[in-house]
Parts: C-alpha cells; structure tokens; sequence
C-alpha cells in the first residue's frame, strides 16, 4: 500500500537547485536508503518527507491519519530537559498514557542510557544520539525518518539499530554513509543526482550494479546520438537544394540533437597522496597512563609507530579513544609515561568536533589561510585547483561557508588538514557527515599515503578497508591489539583469541600486573628490566628468508593469467573462472606486500640498533 506520494518536487536553497521537478514514493513496509552527493540535497528531502519543510513546487500526499517521526542528524532537546524528558517528548498520547513512561524507562536500560533525571545538556554526542534514537521509536509510527542515525554510536549500539530496523515493521527512510548498514537494511535506494532522484530496487550491492547498467546505457545512447548527428551536419553542409518541408524537418531535427544534453558524469574527489618525508625516529608511546578522576581510561600502554602502519581504534563511547588521539597529538598529557615525536613528523589532525570555522570566510579564503600553493605528486597546483579536485567549483569556492551544508563542510575542513602536507594521519571519526563517494576516494587516498594512519572509527566498513591492525578498549584502560580488519577484529574476539597485544609485532605492548615480569617481552626498544635488543621472532625470521621468492611466484602466475584471459575473450565462462583466480592472487599478493614492508622495516631496525 502506498503511504507518501511527492510528484514534481522543486527546492532551490542559496540559487542552487537541489531538487528539480523530482518524482519519489513510499509504499508500506519498504527501507529505503537515500544516498547523493554533500549538498545535493538529502537532508532536505528526509525534512519534506517528515513535514518539517516546504518544497518550493510540486506536492506531497499522505494517506489518511499517518505518523511520521523523524531522527535528525544533530538532535536539539529543550533547555534543561532530562533524559526521561526528552525521551517521552512528543510521544505521550490518550491511548499509551499509562504504559509510555513504563516502556521509556525500559528503553534506558536497553540502549544503556543515563540514569532518567540526568540532564541531557551534560551528556556526551553519542548519548545524546541514543537519546534521540529511543525518542524516534518509542511509539508506534508509520513512517520512520532517519538522518545519519549512526552518526556518534559505538559499534555495539549500531549492531543493536541495525536489529531494531531490520524487524520494525513500518516504512523507514534514512540517508547513511554506513554501507554495512545500508546493504543489511535498506530494501531500495533511492539516489539524488543533479536534482532528480532515482530508484534502485534491492540493497546497496545491487544499487552500484544497477547504477553502473544505467550510466552504460546512457553514455552508450549519447555516443549513438553523437554519430547520427554527425551524419546529419554532413548533410546539411552539402546544402539543400530546394527547401521543402521534408528537408525543413530534416533541418529542425538536427538542431533539437544538437540541444540534447549528454549523461551528467559523477564529479569525483581527486586526492593526490601529499606527504612530508619521515625520518627514523616516529611516534613512541612509553607506559602511558590517563585517568579522569576514578576512570582508568589507559593503564600502561606503551607502542612505537612503524611507518606506514594503519591503525583502526575500536571501544564504547566514552572509553578513551579520542583521548588517545589527543595524547598523541600532544593536546592531552598522560598522567604517567612519555611521548615521543620524531623531529620530521607532521601530523595531520582531522577531529570529530571539526575546528572552529569563520563562517563569513568564503571557501578559499579558508584554504588560502594555509597556503596560496601545494606540492602534489602531479606538481604544483594552486589553492583554487585543489578545491576543484574536492567538488568545490568556481561558484563555491567564492561562496560564504555559512552557506555550506554539514558535509561540505567537513570536506572543506578534510582539504585543509590534506594541504598541510602531513606524513601522520589522525582521523577521529572520519565518516561522520562524509558523503559515500567521497568516503570510497579517501579511502583510495589512504591506500597510497605515504605514512602513518591512525584511525577512531565506528563505521565497520571503513575499519575493514583502511585498517591492518586494530587496538580495542576492552576496559579497565586495556588495550589489546588484533591483526587486521574490523572484521578479522570480530572473528579473533568471537574465537576468544586472547593473546598479548604485542605478540607478532615489535612496536605493541599491553603489559599490566605479572604479565610485565612474566611476558618475555618482545617490545622493539625496552623491557620492564632494562633495554633489550630487537630481534626476529623464528616465524618471522624464516618468512623473511623465503617472501620475496613468494611474491615472484605470485606475480609470475599473474602474468600468466592476463595472457590466459586474452585467449579466452570469447569463452565467458572461462573467463569468469579467470577472473576470479586472478581477483584472489592479487589480494594475496597485496598482502604478501604489506607484510614485506613490515618485515623489511623491522630488519632495518634490528641491523641499525
């Protein structure tokens, strides 16, 4: 049964056209994702929807007696409010009048809340969040509008929503930059590109198929339109001979082809790896402690940074994920131990919180603040070309940033962290605000950064990607380590994997209690005794000696395979087998890669010490 119908939709926002004469529905029981562009105009359509905003054309019908609720990206609560307050605003009816304050209390302990008087202008993002969160479904409702709605939770309580949504059984609209989210929940995507929106039946895995089919078909029949026309401008530059009406239609029917607008192709972020040169010595963590007055949020955690490493940081809300970044970047001192940071380190700090922005700057008077020019590895490009690569044309690069939408906004502020030419990245929830396709560029970005990236993360998909270790917050100021992804994290973790964090890895070490005077310690510099020299492990000695022959072998049975394809163009189901093979060689061979980097490093330390 169909719950919404908008036809005609027209929004225009600061002259720029966010929707232009846009068709959209919603029919009961769908979850349906909305994705686009920053400022293309997804939070507006999630507002029209909810009836918190007025298109400037076109109409919007609702069936008879239906409740829409909507989640915003930022939740505002009232002055003063407490978390009970806040929770049962807008939700209190005749009919629930003695069961809402019952099923409110229970949300609190199920989404493990503040206790109910706890004022809400004291609580963190992420509580507030889940405040908002267990505000938007407490009651029954129709239709369920969501904006960002994992924005600030933990993994633990993104996996809980992604179970909530997935048996709620009214309609849900949400825009997500959470994939994992998104291919699990949503039933249909929705895409808003250059002011129309399209629909895509099934999760987002079949949308970036069916996307692709699409932009073929149209680029395919431009090419067709290009030829034809080419062949009637030869026609006429011959000239006609006499001007009948068949001849004058031949005329007209050119320059209606010639007015035809080709396939609008996707702007991409184009991200060229700007680095400075990093020396020997990095960033050495040594028996760090922190506490915020009983806390323990870090209890002896001592680390030395490898170069290129990748580090994704995982652990509840409120644990000290963030403060360990800020320790690092020499905001925060640990109560106890010290920080060491190599003389050539530059770091580049991309906060959760973004920094204060002038907002009557335009765009590039912002990114000029850090500099006029930037060495890239294409050469020298100005401020101005630079923002062009980061979607930011002419018309907004003069445009006030109050203008912005959040997401801009936080591309903006990506773009001037990048020009200051870092060799560390600190990315404190990087995904929040970020659009998707501006989350798969930086992503490629990362995979050829020429130095260290550290990581605070709940978006699962953005951990597995970028991330080949992880450290977790497992309380009590423990943080243990785990080899690869977020979801090799996970599998370790389900398997009760519960070795030292340091193990296989010189630079780690987690060492609390006996486990300092028992453990061995394999840490590259120090032990609890006194200093101790580096060395291979025998594992690691006996894969150094063979990896490189490894690698040859893989990159010979490579090459086989390109010229094996090529003979078997024709044969499809061959060369899907092909394909595949060769899909699998090269993750093992990137991974051989990796680990010859790190071998290599270390064997370097060992003859240096």
């Amino acid at each position: 049964m169909n719950l919404l119908t908008a036809e005609h939709l027209t929004k225009i926002f600061t002259q720029r056209k966010l929707l232009d004469d846009a068709d959209f529905s919603i029919n009961e029981g769908e979850k349906i994702g909305v994705i686009g562009v920053n400022g293309t105009g997804k939070s507006t359509l999630l507002r029209i929807i909810a009836g918190l905003e007025e298109p400037d054309g076109g109409t919007v019908t609702k069936g008879r007696n239906l409740t829409v609720r909507y989640l915003p990206q930022t939740p505002v609560f009232d002055e003063g409010a407490t978390v009970l307050e806040a929770i049962l605003k807008n939700n209190r009816t005749s009919l629930n009048e003695w069961s809402i304050e019952s099923e409110a209390m229970a949300s609190i302990n199920r989404l493990a809340l503040p206790a109910a008087d706890e004022k809400v202008a004291l609580l963190s993002g992420g509580q507030r969040k889940r405040i908002a969160l267990a505000n938007a479904v407490l009651a029954p409702v129709d239709i369920l509008v969501l904006d960002e709605p994992t924005n600030h939770l933990d993994s633990e309580m993104a996996g809980w929503l992604e179970d909530y949504l997935t048996d709620f059984g009214g309609a849900i609209v949400m825009v997500t930059h959470d994939r994992y989210f998104l291919d699990s929940i949503a039933t249909r995507i929705i895409e808003i590109d250059h002011g129309k929106i399209y629909s895509y039946p099934g999760d987002y895995a079949k949308y970036l198929l069916q996307k692709a089919r699409r932009q073929n078909m149209e680029i395919a029949s431009q090419r067709k339109r290009q030829s034809l026309l080419r062949t009637e401008l030869q026609w006429l530059s011959r000239g006609a001979r006499a001007r009948s009406t068949k001849q004058k239609a031949h005329i007209e029917r050119i320059r209606a082809m010639q007015e035809i607008q080709g396939p609008i192709e996707d702007a991409q972020v184009q991200i060229s790896s700007v680095t400075s040169r990093m020396g020997r010595t990095t960033i050495e963590l040594e028996d760090i402690c922190k506490s915020y007055g009983e806390k323990r949020l870090i209890d002896h955690y001592t680390y030395i940074f490898l170069k290129n490493d990748r580090i994704g940081i995982v652990g509840p809300n409120g644990c000290g994920k963030s403060t360990l970044l800020k320790i690092i970047n020499g905001i925060v001192t640990p109560d106890e131990g010290s920080v060491t940071v190599g003389q050539t380190i530059r770091i580049g700090y991309f906060s959760q919180e973004s920094e204060e922005m002038d907002a009557s700057l335009t765009a590039i008077e912002y990114i000029k603040e850090v500099g006029e020019y930037i060495k890239t590895s294409d050469g020298r490009i100005t401020a101005s070309q630079m923002m062009e690569r980061f979607l930011f044309d002419g018309t907004m690069q003069w445009s006030k940033i109050e203008k912005f939408s959040g997401g801009e906004k936080r591309r903006l502020y990506l773009l001037r962290v990048l020009m200051n030419e870092p060799n560390v990245l600190i990315l404190d929830e990087p995904t929040n605000d970020l659009d998707i396709q501006t989350l798969e560029i930086l992503e490629e970005y990362l995979d050829h950064f020429e130095g260290i990236v550290i990581t605070v993360s709940h978006d699962r998909y953005f951990l597995d990607r970028t991330a080949r270790r992880i450290f977790a917050f497992e309380g009590d100021g423990q943080i243990r380590q785990y080899e690869g992804g977020y979801s090799d994290y996970l599998n370790a973790r389900a398997a009760n994997q519960t070795a030292l964090p340091n193990a296989g890895h010189p630079g780690a070490q987690m060492l609390t209690g006996a486990e300092k005077a028992d453990s061995g310690n394999t840490d590259s510099r120090k032990t609890w005794g006194g200093p101790k020299k580096l060395k291979f492990t025998y594992k690691e000695q006996k894969e150094f000696e063979t990896i490189d022959d490894d690698i040859a072998a893989l990159e010979a049975r490579l090459d086989t395979l390109e010229q094996e394809m090529v003979t078997a163009a024709t044969n499809y189901g061959r060369l899907n087998q092909l394909m595949q093979e060769k899909e699998t060689l090269q993750q093992s061979l990137d991974e051989k890669m990796e680990r010859w980097m790190y071998l290599t490093e270390l064997y370097e330390k060992i003859q240096n010490q």
